[in-house]
């Protein structure tokens, strides 16, 4: 579906080129000399490179609109994620890379929503938190205040957080799967 350059949004999905990109950042500029244009800051959802675009104000791209379906992750088989539909249960195999630096978090049946294309995965998301064991973190030092401070943890699936100072070895934590952050302690 063709839009407006002035239009995009952050979050949108491109065709430009012949490649998907996702659309990171936009900018209006309005240049003493000459017309307005839209710069782009774009992420090829194939390869995960980095691309700036120029497109005058007046140009039309090509907006890819996405069908969200969900699935249930079975297990891993080399460099691929076999996903199960939860509602035919046919399978389905995607590439590891679509999860990216979520990958540790997944877990055993979790759910993951996948957005297509033609029946073809473009993006994959985890669930937006998870609960998780801190495996190793430094001890509390007396006088520190929670506040103000944080300590580095590793956490049982090997990610790497920033925790407050009270959290100990052990603990069960919420992380927020797509920041890398802590979000509370475990009820």
């Amino acid at each position: 579906m063709k839009i407006s350059a002035n239009d995009v949004k952050v979050g949108n999905v491109i065709s430009h080129d012949n490649k998907y990109l996702v659309v990171l950042k936009t900018m209006h500029t309005q240049p003493g000399k000459g017309g307005a244009y839209i710069q782009l800051e774009t992420k090829d959802i194939k390869t995960g490179t980095k691309i700036n675009h120029r497109f005058r104000s007046s140009e039309d791209v090509e907006r890819v609109r996405l069908d969200q379906q969900r699935y249930q992750f079975l297990y891993e088989e080399g460099n691929f994620l076999i996903l199960m539909d939860q509602e035919n249960f046919e399978q389905k195999s995607i590439d590891k890379a679509l999860v990216g630096d979520q990958l540790p978090f997944l877990e055993e049946s979790m759910e993951i929503t996948l957005e297509m294309y033609n029946n073809e995965a473009l993006l994959a998301y985890l669930p937006s938190s998870a609960e998780v064991t801190i495996k190793e973190c430094e001890p509390v030092v007396k006088g520190q205040t929670s506040a103000s401070s944080y300590k580095p943890a590793i956490l049982e699936n090997g990610a790497r957080i920033m925790v407050p100072p009270f959290i100990n070895m052990g603990d069960r934590v919420i992380v927020d799967i797509k920041e890398l952050k802590y979000l509370e302690r475990a009820k």
